[in-house]
């Protein structure tokens, strides 16, 4: 008999622990508030940026960039172009533009092989991202394929190379992954977009937009505030390069 008390009491213990626990969580979730991730931007002879990343506009970005930034990815790139009144792009390891980013720079045991990330904007059917495309905005540069029929790829093309506006452009709404907005150092960020660069011609065939110094990224880092945003879905590359020799040599044939 009093063993089954003992068990009878337990259980109820158990039960009330677990309505408790359950409680807890429910409480956080509606109404504690998260705080969003806070990236700290050191650029070496400018300063410090601050940056706030919006995970519920664009979560897979946002997580993209994390993991990449605390791997110690950025650190030591550059900003390779700069275009007064419109933006400053960086995160490039070529330092051209041209660079890519492998499964082997998001974790330790991943491939040299390159990945891209889907695109978290309207046009590629993602409609939670809201973020315009304002002065202080973070987004995701991507490639542009359109003119070979290939819209989807450009969109999913994403990998580390990020912009940061400095003026407003609503063309680039919903086109762009948008995630986050700076909110400490937009004076730094104003003095790259007017470094000197090697020419604005467009009609030249190299150093258009490119600073004559580049910018160097000392580091990147994110404050998470204790929560883990993962690892990101990645898939592989699409190779546009190839693509275009087997399309020219299927058409020699």
């Amino acid at each position: 008999m009093k063993s089954k008390q003992i068990i009878t009491i337990i259980a109820i213990i158990l039960v009330v622990a677990l309505i408790g626990w359950l409680g807890i969580g429910y409480y956080q979730k509606v109404f504690v508030k998260v705080q969003n991730p806070i990236v700290t931007m050191e650029i070496e002879g400018y300063g410090t940026v601050k940056i706030e990343l919006y995970p519920d506009m664009a979560p897979n970005t946002v997580a993209n960039f994390i993991k990449l930034a605390n791997r110690g990815y950025y650190n030591g790139l550059t900003f390779h172009r700069t275009i007064p009144d419109f933006m400053i792009q960086g995160g490039d390891k070529k330092g051209d533009g041209t660079g890519a980013v492998y499964y082997s720079d998001l974790k330790d045991d991943g491939e040299e092989k390159a990945y891209t990330i889907e695109g978290e904007f309207i046009a590629n059917g993602y409609k939670k991202n809201t973020l315009r495309h304002e002065e202080g905005v973070i987004s995701m540069a991507r490639g542009d394929y359109s003119q070979y029929g290939l819209t989807t790829e450009g969109y999913n093309s994403a990998g580390s190379q990020f912009f940061i506006m400095t003026g407003d452009n609503s063309s680039l709404n919903g086109l762009y992954s948008a995630f986050g907005k700076v909110t400490e150092g937009m004076d730094i960020v104003h003095k790259i977009e007017n470094v000197e660069v090697v020419t604005r011609d467009s009609s030249a065939t190299e150093g258009v937009d490119k600073p004559v110094n580049p910018p160097v990224i000392t580091s990147i880092t994110v404050e998470t505030f204790g929560v883990d945003y993962g690892m990101p879905e990645v898939q592989d590359a699409f190779d546009v390069q190839n693509w275009l020799m087997q399309r020219y040599l299927t058409s020699a044939q």
